[in-house]
């Protein structure tokens, strides 16, 4: 075989060799991607729900529902809806959240919690059987609705600071 195509044919057999090596990793490294994939639609990962001590969802639909069973039982007026629209215009949802900037702020007693309810309002207000933290989603729920229904009728007439 003349030496021109012997060198040919080394370059092509190593050249087919690193197309086969670098499709062969290739595959390698997308198996985990495609398999991930359709393990996942084929089989739901378990998911541990987070749930209040009172068993219903630890988030807003779930401390909005156990406020409203809550308010039941003590007669304070307000629903869903009205708890909910108030909630995203106070705190778009964030238990935690604090106003440092507003009059309350500048007099010391910040807003706080989910209906940016300040201490002394939610002492003054505060339901029985939930919790003294101001922090405590269900009771600042609670505590605002019972403010709210005290001097406006309800939460659901509530649609500004308040």
């Amino acid at each position: 075989m003349p030496a021109a195509a012997q060198h040919r044919r080394a370059w092509h057999n190593r050249f087919t060799r690193t197309l086969v090596v670098a499709g062969t990793g290739a595959a390698v490294l997308a198996l985990p991607l495609i398999g991930a994939t359709s393990a996942s639609a084929a089989t739901p990962a378990a998911t541990t729900v987070s749930t209040t001590p009172a068993g219903y969802p630890n988030n807003l639909d779930g401390w909005i529902r156990e406020s409203l069973a809550i308010m039941a039982e003590k007669g304070i007026p307000g629903s869903y809806n009205g708890i909910y629209r108030n909630i995203i215009r106070e705190s778009s949802g964030n238990p935690n959240a604090i106003n440092l900037w507003d009059s309350n702020a500048a007099k010391g007693i910040p807003s706080k919690g989910l209906l940016q309810v300040i201490d002394p309002t939610f002492n003054a207000y505060h339901v029985a059987g939930t919790s003294f933290n101001i922090y405590d989603p269900v009771a600042n729920i609670t505590a605002a609705c019972n403010y709210a229904a005290a001097r406006y009728g309800s939460i659901d007439n509530v649609f500004g600071a308040y």
